[in-house]
């Protein structure tokens, strides 16, 4: 039995660490953009167009650490471009959201047709499992090196909401604009600021897509990850040290598939793939109840705009 076990929960346990990655970062970037009261459903399209324009950096320099600075400028990019949208007055935060979703991953197919064949250089694994003599554990362990950026990038944002003057702007912003404005702030500024750089932490998400795992560009790339970041962090109650554990619940939903492939267990391969789709639902039909706010929920987030 634990010879079927054990490695069950390596691939899990590796699975995790590689698929909830992106969800890491794409959740990090939205909780920072709706806790200034702003939604951006265009991540999707940032998520995309970042993982073209990081594999892109990368393949042109030699270096995939250019692809990484890349890939979170054309997040912060497309982000900005959202959040200036959305300060113009009457314009709903949804629809334009959904717009640049079809813009971003629009871009990326035709700005990433060239990519499709060549090879990028990849980013280097860190491998924490060196002290393991197990194959399992050693496999398990080479962890994406933007990893343990993803979790300080996580401290920083839970450490500035709670004790630093910017981090109260933008919590202030996101439950009372009314409140900001009184005070002399520009809410505008404010949200237009921190979906920016929600973008621009969004964006280091669609270089782990391209610079690690999978670690190739196609156009189904995301298969929708920046869509369920929303429901991620909802899940997480708006706390970015939450999203550290939704995220790696979610990648390691993801990793189902794959890790029974790995014990031989082939049959009903798709069905396990649809899994972080169904938690996606399950999650939002719990949260997500009419005439109820979910706990955490910046106050504008749930007023009539």
């Amino acid at each position: 039995m634990n010879e079927i076990l054990l490695p069950f929960l390596a691939a899990i346990l590796g699975g995790a660490l590689r698929v909830g990655v992106p969800f890491l970062f794409v959740s990090l970037g939205e909780c920072l953009t709706e806790k200034s009261g702003r939604i951006n459903l265009g991540l999707e399209g940032v998520l995309v167009l970042s993982a073209m324009a990081g594999f892109g950096g990368s393949y042109l320099s030699g270096s995939p650490w250019v692809g990484v600075l890349m890939a979170s400028a054309t997040g912060a990019a497309l982000a900005l471009l959202h959040g200036l949208l959305c300060s113009l007055p009457k314009v709903n935060d949804v629809a334009t959201g959904i717009a640049l979703m079809l813009l971003g991953t629009g871009l990326a197919f035709y700005w990433g047709k060239p990519l499709i064949q060549p090879q990028a250089t990849q980013l280097p694994p860190l491998a924490l499992g060196s002290w393991s003599n197990s194959a399992l554990v050693q496999s398990a362990l080479q962890v994406n090196p933007l990893l343990p950026i993803g979790l300080l990038i996580a401290l920083a944002l839970y450490w500035g909401f709670a004790r630093t003057r910017w981090g109260l702007l933008v919590r202030l912003a996101g439950d009372s604009a009314s409140a900001t404005k009184a005070l002399g702030y520009s809410v505008n500024g404010i949200r237009i600021a921190a979906t920016a750089a929600g973008g621009a932490i969004a964006g280091l998400g669609g270089a782990s897509l391209t610079l690690f795992y999978p670690g190739s560009w196609n156009e189904g790339i995301s298969s929708g990850q920046g869509l369920i970041a929303v429901a991620l962090v909802i899940f997480a109650r708006w706390s970015p040290l939450r999203c550290v554990g939704a995220a790696m619940l979610f990648g390691g939903a993801g990793a189902i598939g794959p890790a029974l492939q790995s014990i031989g267990i082939s049959s009903g391969y798709n069905l396990f793939s649809a899994v972080p789709y169904v938690l996606t639902l399950v999650i939002l039909v719990i949260s997500c109840r009419p005439g109820k706010v979910a706990e955490g929920s910046p106050g504008e987030l749930s007023s009539a705009r």
